[in-house]
């Protein structure tokens, strides 16, 4: 498994509030983290950082080789981070109300943790076709799936940063964790909505079948971002599949 990352701060913001990093443990199971923070004068910057450090840290103390353990983990360590932002926001003033998404992949050879609390997303590419993996966790997204709006108008409604669940701000941290079987040749995208707002699902696809290297494609993927206008923090995180992978 390779992977490839690129964080941008966009056009319109004076700092940059995603935070990304991917992290491996003591037996070589990876775990990529993209996280977008909001709330209060620095509330984003502190608690997108605390939830990918914290975790990541977290992880790489451990020897998990299976899935069935670190999904339990998993689940454990973002109540426990929820509860340490919260704290923190309760401490300083310009950090209350803060919080952040979270989207991540603990990746093995033959199969995958995907995780998620927010709007940032993960996708898949395989075989040529772009598939969302997460759930946007949003007001926009619950009237699309009640059918009072449309997911074109969805993408530019006014009340689109409204986000239903987040790491911090509530008592509970209510992620979606599923697991998926991966095979040779599959990309995974981790974004924040900085460049889900921005670029299309059609432009992203054309970006992962073009044939650049993995660096460029996430470095195409933010530049595109902000020729569209930039208009949030612009995160993109690749992780491709190059080996063949081993049947269970």
């Amino acid at each position: 498994m390779k992977f490839a990352y690129r964080t941008d701060v966009g056009q319109k913001r004076p700092n940059n509030e995603d935070y990304v990093s991917v992290y491996q443990n003591r037996s070589g199971v990876h775990f990529a983290i993209v996280a977008d923070g909001m709330g209060g004068h620095l509330g984003g910057d502190v608690a997108s950082a605390m939830a990918v450090l914290h975790i990541g840290y977290d992880f790489e103390q451990t020897t998990f080789k299976k899935v069935e353990p670190i999904v339990s983990w998993l689940v454990t360590e973002l109540q426990k981070e929820n509860q340490h932002i919260l704290t923190k926001s309760q401490q300083y003033a310009d950090l209350s109300g803060m919080g952040t998404t979270f989207v991540a992949v603990i990746y093995f050879q033959n199969e995958y943790i995907i995780a998620n609390i927010g709007d940032s997303r993960a996708y898949l590419y395989r075989n040529g076709k772009l598939a969302q993996l997460t759930e946007d966790h949003s007001l926009v997204n619950e009237l699309v799936k009640h059918g009072e709006i449309s997911k074109e108008a969805a993408r530019h409604h006014p009340q689109k940063n409204i986000i239903t669940r987040t790491l911090g701000v509530s008592a509970e941290a209510d992620a979606d964790v599923t697991v998926r079987q991966s095979q040779y040749g599959d990309y995974i995208l981790l974004c924040s909505d900085g460049l889900t707002n921005m670029v299309s699902d059609d432009e992203i696809t054309a970006v992962l079948a073009s044939e650049l290297s993995l660096q460029a494609k996430c470095d195409q993927l933010i530049k595109q971002a902000n020729a569209a206008g930039g208009l949030d923090n612009i995160t993109a995180l690749l992780l491709f599949e190059d080996r063949e992978v081993k049947s269970r």
